[in-house]
């Protein structure tokens, strides 16, 4: 019989999380044209719009310090005098986007993410946002949502965007073990996340979600049970508990502040996921999907249950609108049939919106077959089955496919038919394992040199 740790060891190659298929690193950006972009983006808008809103992303980059764990697109300063120009191109570019829509977009998804959004003053923030609700129109019930660092989260931060409609924030904690906390520079004490969870509910949010983070060095049994218990007792209603991605050849991410051999092996990785689990689900939190966890009165918990839960670039989310709009630089706008990718490097971004043109630099515009294998990689990830028939392939490629997902099925991970696949209870820990049998560029060359992905487990 396969044991846990030797599944472990023939599963944890590196591997695509699936905010998107195909992934970035396969995208035909060679044949990728704005013209054709912009036309798949206004028929999604017209098709969506009116009767599900779009989403909207928006990306903050700086940071006040680095964190040796983060492998986001971010830009380290203590200089403030930043904020107002870079919410100027902001603000310049989504009206770039409202002049292409064909009439005024009804926004059901807002999330501010970085970097640090609580790196921009309280005033910034909120010019940033009658900004961008000065050419739209929230949905009936909004589903907005920021995140903040909580030692320089304020009470006038959490209170200006409650007043603009936001409901959902999340604090990034990641371990409150001191010997974790510098190895990976985040020093960050209990009180703060206390004070910051206490303003957020006595303000009015409904849904304050904790970060945390399995694997990271120097992180044992000890300091996830401390980490999960101190959690407990501010009882976030949603939690997120990431794997630690350890890809340090990704440019300037700052993943040397310590030693390969400081991290934990695969085995004690999944050991401490496993028992952080087993404590969120003993305090009535039920896993959803994958690295969350969620109480049962949430709306990421209710859609979990509905089966309507969606994944896109800003992770697990409750509005499946059609369109995603990225902001900012790197940010990521996906139409359904196409991507398009902003300019990483923030000098760039800004210099193009200065230009008066698109920052889009790069995208990829989806094949038939990429949405075909898109929808069945989203509903594994999201409702952990998906369901076909025999006509929906071509012989070859349901030999082939039969043929990957038949070593799953004897590892005891899924079960599948002509009919469609299901994850089992001990194929969960492997679902980008199960996503990449279905992944047709795996295999295939890329632009990009070197490593890709961080390790699946």
């Amino acid at each position: 019989m396969i044991t846990p740790e030797s599944l472990i060891r023939k599963y944890n190659v590196p591997g695509p999380r699936y905010t998107s298929y195909p992934t970035v690193p396969y995208w035909h950006t060679e044949r990728f044209d704005r013209h054709l972009w912009q036309q798949r983006l206004n028929t999604a808008f017209a098709d969506s719009n009116y009767t599900d809103g779009i989403s909207l992303y928006i990306h903050l980059p700086y940071c006040e310090s680095l964190c040796t764990f983060c492998g986001c697109n971010k830009h380290i300063t203590r200089n403030h005098a930043v904020e107002t120009p870079y919410v100027d191109a902001l603000l310049t570019e989504w009206e770039q986007y409202c002049d292409w829509f064909p009439e005024r977009p009804r926004l059901a998804e807002l999330h501010l993410g970085g970097g640090t959004p609580s790196f921009f003053s309280p005033h910034e923030l909120h010019r940033l946002l009658a900004g961008i609700l000065r050419w739209a129109d929230p949905v009936d019930e909004p589903d907005f949502g920021w995140e903040g660092h909580p030692n320089n989260t304020t009470r006038e931060h959490l209170q200006t965007l409650y007043d603009v409609g936001f409901r959902r924030v999340s604090f990034g904690v990641q371990d409150y073990d001191p010997v974790v906390q510098q190895a990976i520079h985040r020093p960050q004490p209990f009180a703060n996340v206390e004070q910051v969870t206490r303003w957020a509910r006595e303000i009015g949010y409904t849904s304050i979600s904790h970060d945390l983070v399995f694997g990271l060095p120097f992180q044992r049994q000890e300091s996830i049970i401390h980490t999960v218990l101190q959690t407990l007792r501010l009882s976030p209603d949603r939690i997120s508990f990431y794997s630690y991605a350890h890809v340090p050849w990704i440019k300037g991410n700052g993943q040397r502040g310590f030693r390969d051999g400081d991290l934990p092996t695969a085995d004690e990785k999944r050991a401490l996921y496993e028992t952080g689990r087993m404590r969120l689900e003993a305090a009535g939190y039920t896993e959803i999907g994958m690295d969350h966890f969620a109480l049962p009165h949430d709306s990421l918990h209710k859609a979990a249950q509905a089966g309507t839960l969606h994944r896109n670039f800003m992770g697990y989310t409750t509005a499946k609108s059609k369109v995603l709009i990225g902001l900012g630089a790197s940010a990521i706008s996906d139409v359904g049939t196409a991507f398009g990718q902003n300019e990483k490097e923030l000098a760039r971004y800004l210099q193009r919106i200065r230009a008066e043109e698109s920052p889009i630099f790069r995208g990829h515009l989806l094949s038939d077959d990429d949405q075909f294998i898109r929808y069945h990689i989203l509903n594994i990830m999201c409702r952990f089955e998906t369901t076909w028939t025999l006509a929906d392939w071509s012989a070859n490629d349901w030999l082939a496919l039969s043929v990957r997902l038949e070593t799953l099925r004897q590892d005891g991970l899924v079960e599948f038919d002509e009919t469609g696949l299901r994850v089992l209870p001990q194929g969960r820990p492997f679902l980008r394992n199960i996503g990449m049998a279905f992944d047709r560029y795996l295999n295939q060359p890329v632009a990009e040199t070197g490593r890709l992905f961080s390790q699946t487990v």
